[in-house]
């Protein structure tokens, strides 16, 4: 790879909606110089909008020396976009097909040895480097929403990436402030997505049942599970669940309990009635409150928890 991760001045972001745009946010927030490229004619307003509303939660945070909104600039072309990029992340809609070509142009477009990385939230590497001429490049850096505030980012290659690219990967993420997991094999959701996606599947179950409303499933989690989650994960929980014995304790105590009836792993039907249920439910959880509203609140949710459990710094100054 031509330029060291922590030298890393110019980045490039394709793709300008919520994950996209998040990570603009992100880059600038860290100082960044952010080049921008949407096929959207509305993208560059949209774009400007997300970074301006995720602005005070960032300050709040803590700004790199240097760190603006400024520093952004929204190129008419891809070619323009990726000319003189040293790192590319790419975040375009999650369409198989449309990944292979894009990831295709931008490997064309980008000059040699620079690494190109998707946000793709379930696609294999390897099924989308097909198109490529320069494959070894071409990696997943998934983050989680919004790419701003969410430390993790998922790094993994695919058959046809070079492990060095990989490690570049993870040392640039590491520089602009993420949190790493370099997977060592491919696995489609990744890690936490699915985890996430077991969770999601009963909690849709049991709204198609009857068995809970969004607002109680919500609440289960928050105001339970949820605040040991944020400091420790599953794991370690149910080990702590054994007592002195840890974890070998609680599998022989509670591991019978894996054969009852407790989840549902498979899909409900996502049927009109399940779809509506979901939306009357979320605007009655919402109890008037904007999608602004709540992605401000869910801003400083996060910080605090943040800041709580000590992964933080103090208040920063605005």
């Amino acid at each position: 790879m031509n330029t060291p991760p922590s030298d890393v001045s110019r980045v490039t972001c394709v793709g300008a909606g919520v994950i996209g745009g998040g990570w603009v946010a992100h880059f600038l927030a860290r100082g960044y110089d952010v080049t921008a490229w949407d096929p959207a004619p509305d993208a560059p307003e949209k774009l400007r909008r997300l970074v301006d509303a995720a602005w005070p939660s960032l300050t709040r945070l803590g700004l790199a020396e240097g760190a603006s909104p400024d520093r952004l600039r929204f190129a008419a072309t891809l070619e323009e976009a990726c000319a003189e990029a040293q790192f590319v992340q790419e975040s375009a809609p999650e369409k198989l097909e449309l990944k292979r070509g894009l990831l295709a142009e931008l490997d064309a477009a980008t000059p040699e040895g620079v690494v190109i990385a998707s946000s793709t939230s379930g696609y294999p590497m390897t099924d989308m480097q097909t198109e490529a001429a320069h494959p070894e490049r071409l990696l997943v850096g998934h983050p989680f929403n919004p790419p701003y505030l969410i430390p993790l980012v998922e790094v993994v290659g695919g058959e046809r990436t070079d492990r060095s690219a990989v490690e570049w990967a993870s040392r640039f993420y590491e520089a602009a402030g993420k949190s790493v997991i370099t997977m060592e094999r491919e696995l489609p959701g990744f890690i936490a997505n699915r985890l996430q996606e077991a969770l999601w599947r009963e909690a849709l179950h049991m709204v198609a049942n009857g068995e809970a409303t969004v607002q109680e499933i919500d609440d289960s989690i928050t105001e339970g599970p949820g605040l040991r989650w944020a400091f420790m994960g599953p794991c370690l929980t149910f080990a702590l669940a054994g007592g002195e014995g840890g974890m070998g304790h609680m599998l022989d105590h509670f591991g019978p309990s894996l054969k009852s009836p407790w989840t549902r792993l498979e899909a409900p039907e996502l049927d009109r009635a399940l779809r509506d249920a979901m939306v009357a439910g979320c605007e009655e959880a919402a109890a008037g409150r904007s999608i602004a509203d709540l992605v401000a609140e869910r801003d400083r949710g996060v910080i605090d928890v943040l800041r709580a459990t000590g992964r933080l710094p103090g208040e920063a100054s605005a």
